[in-house]
């Protein structure tokens, strides 16, 4: 049993039967298609709802976790005595972390001798579980709650993230992509490849036309960061084709044999409404952030 709380949102888009399994406590971001409200509670009938709306052409929208409901995420979490640290994505993808830290003070004047950590992550979806799991590890080896805060704070911009976006119409759709650009990206068959920088801000570093080439790309660009992978956990990531996303584990495996292991993930519905199916993504510990 940790004498202290380890907490997350449901951006880091782990299954939720794992995360109860370790403790891991989880605030839920919302999002609406066709007027219905969901809750993202990391779940797969949750994740197969999403994506068959969007196979269907629907526009997801999501929504910000209000000040309101993490002060009370907060209080239920102090009022059992034990420090807490949150992991969330990052302020520069979402303003839900400027809420949370709003939150946090309302509960520092109402129980100042609470210890609360928001962690500044400027990680999201796989990158976040890569930084929660080995956090949750360090706890469960004993580690204590400063060391564990501290290892967090030291390695969450060592997270390297790698995405690629297949269909540029969920930027556009979202609002993140002009109507104009994403009608010739897509008539042109444009991938673009991105990266979180070290202030968490979605790059795009390379624009590839082929979904083969892109992923080719996508592959290669690691060697700068990842070297010869040797000792390296490595997560990779999908969009609603698991298939898809075991050929993506396997050429990853093939390239990088010396990785010590190479899991698979499945994007959640936060951040899927507004990349869409058919994304690939790959993150792993370096030494620094890189683009191409």
């Amino acid at each position: 049993m940790r004498d202290f709380v380890i907490a997350t949102a449901s951006t880091c888009d782990i299954d939720r039967d794992w995360l109860d399994c370790h403790d891991i406590p989880v605030i839920s971001y919302t999002f609406t298609v066709d007027g219905k409200i969901y809750i993202d509670d990391c779940r797969e009938t949750t994740r197969r709802a999403i994506y068959a709306a969007m196979r269907q052409g629907k526009q997801p929208n999501t929504s910000q976790i209000t000040t309101y409901n993490y002060y009370e995420f907060f209080k239920k979490l102090l009022s059992g005595g034990k420090p807490v640290v949150f992991v969330d994505m990052d302020k520069a993808i979402s303003a839900s972390y400027n809420n949370s830290l709003h939150a946090a003070e309302m509960i520092k004047d109402e129980m100042p001798k609470a210890k609360l950590v928001i962690m500044d992550t400027r990680c999201c979806t796989m990158g976040l579980s890569f930084l929660l799991q080995h956090m949750i590890a360090l706890a469960d080896e004993g580690k204590s709650f400063e060391e564990v805060v501290a290892w967090g704070n030291e390695n969450a911009l060592k997270i390297s993230h790698r995405f690629m976006i297949d269909d540029l119409q969920w930027l556009r759709r979202g609002g993140r992509l002009s109507n104009a650009s994403a009608i010739v990206g897509s008539l042109l068959s444009i991938k673009p490849l991105i990266y979180i920088n070290d202030e968490g801000m979605l790059i795009a570093y390379d624009k590839i036309r082929g979904r083969k080439k892109a992923i080719a790309q996508l592959l290669a660009s690691t060697e700068k960061d990842l070297g010869d992978g040797s000792g390296k956990d490595i997560i990779v990531g999908h969009s609603d084709d698991p298939e898809e996303g075991e050929k993506w584990k396997q050429m990853v495996i093939e390239k990088y044999p010396k990785a010590k292991s190479v899991t698979m993930m499945e994007l959640g519905p936060t951040i899927a409404c507004h990349v869409g199916p058919g994304f690939l993504s790959i993150v792993y510990l370096c030494d620094q952030r890189h683009g191409k």
